[in-house]
């Protein structure tokens, strides 16, 4: 594709920034509103937990809309119906409609990131793509961290924020559907067993699973924590944007260094930093995920990373899907305290793991590396949420992530 890739892509990054302050601020507004509302700590949980379980509904379905319908419309009509999700959560206060509208978010963001992301990746080469990646999860997690702010307008007990995440949503849709012009054939990719993928790179699929784990209590149930810790709405708002922009910081210096040195050693590194300094947690374990996926694809051919990258999706959903549920549960039963308590068992299980693998299989050389996704990017919320990337031939990367992130 001749010339810089942003002037053509700049319509979509503009809606994809919209379309996360949306999903920044309905996550940390279901959270915030639960806990005001009464909800016990645990059913909160599950709430926030159905978000996951639609997102990977929503992987298993996007492909089959997209060839039938066409990206257009795919993405119009699932914008559509996640607009008229968050106007349900403002207008029927109670945790079953709430499960059932966050399962219905959570197929809605999968789906519109696919979209998304079929057409970034269209737009770009081989020689530009990491670079137009790179810009996109910064617009991303940018988004995500700003929503929290946006807390401050309303008060979380009245439907003015639902109404807000909605009219964001239905306001992304305006940039990215009047840029669309032709829109890309996606490939299906084939079907791969967790058996041997685990076989190849048994860190790389644990700490998939694990990262999915962490990212998701830390979006779903951040809020809840940060409220039953006596902070105010504005407390929790900067508690949650303070972890979500230290990830903007971390991504690529970590990424850069474990392109020079054996992934396995960047993986305990920072799993033993966010075990130790809480503080730090977010900015250190939100990369695991980008760690874990390039750790995979240094030991996949290439012809094998659409497949591989398509399982580690579904995985990386399956396990974000019990995390807010079990951080819900001990922090009903132990206070605010088990919310940094279980994410830093999760990283410390992780770390010793990682050790222990070290210790069983050499390193993949430097010269058979592959460069580091950075997919967190944000993600998923996004999922996709925003979390698994679809990693193509050529070396594209589909960040359907960010749908694991969006919250």
């Amino acid at each position: 594709m001749p010339g810089n890739p942003l002037t053509t892509t700049w319509p979509l990054l503009l809606g994809m920034g919209i379309l996360m302050l949306g999903a920044g601020l309905q996550g940390t507004i279901l959270g915030l509103r639960a806990t005001l509302e009464g909800f016990p700590t645990p059913v909160t949980g599950l709430v926030m937990s159905c978000y996951y379980v639609g997102y990977l509904l929503g992987t298993l379905i996007a492909p089959r809309l997209l060839r039938r319908i066409g990206h257009v419309r795919v993405f119009a009509a699932l914008a559509a119906l996640a607009s008229v999700a968050s106007l349900v959560h403002a207008s029927w206060v109670h945790p079953l409609p709430w499960g059932a509208m966050r399962l219905i978010s959570g197929l809605c963001f999968a789906g519109i990131y696919v979209v998304a992301e079929s057409w970034l990746n269209d737009r770009a080469t081989r020689t530009n793509r990491g670079r137009l990646l790179a810009v996109y999860m910064l617009v991303l997690y940018v988004g995500l961290g700003a929503a929290q702010f946006l807390l401050l307008l309303s008060s979380p007990q009245t439907a003015a924020p639902f109404m807000l995440v909605s009219a964001l949503i239905s306001l992304a849709m305006v940039p990215i559907v009047a840029s669309a012009q032709q829109t890309p054939e996606r490939a299906v990719p084939h079907p791969v067993r967790y058996r041997d993928l685990y076989r190849n790179s048994p860190l790389g699929v644990v700490a998939v699973a694990v990262s999915g784990m962490i990212s998701s209590i830390i979006f779903a149930m951040g809020p809840v924590y940060a409220r039953l810790s006596g902070s105010a709405t504005p407390g929790v708002a900067v508690f949650m944007a303070v972890s979500i922009l230290a990830a903007v910081l971390t991504q690529y210096p970590v990424g850069r260094v474990s392109d020079r040195m054996d992934r396995r050693t960047v993986i305990a590194s920072v799993c033993t930093l966010a075990t130790v300094l809480a503080a730090l947690f977010s900015g250190s374990a939100l990369t695991l995920y980008s760690l874990a996926v390039s750790h995979v694809n240094d030991k996949l051919e290439p012809a094998q990373m659409v497949a591989a990258s398509s399982a580690l999706l579904q995985m990386n959903g399956t396990a974000a899907a019990i995390g807010p549920a079990l951080a819900g549960s001990l922090m009903a039963a132990f206070g605010p305290r088990a919310y940094f308590a279980t994410l830093a068992t999760l990283t410390g299980a992780l770390t010793v793991y990682d050790l222990w693998r070290k210790a069983k299989r050499s390193p993949v050389p430097r010269a058979q590396k592959g460069p580091f996704i950075n997919t967190q990017q944000i993600v998923n919320c996004a999922g996709l949420d925003p979390g698994g990337v679809q990693v193509a031939p050529s070396g594209s990367v589909k960040a359907a992530e960010a749908a694991r992130l969006s919250p």
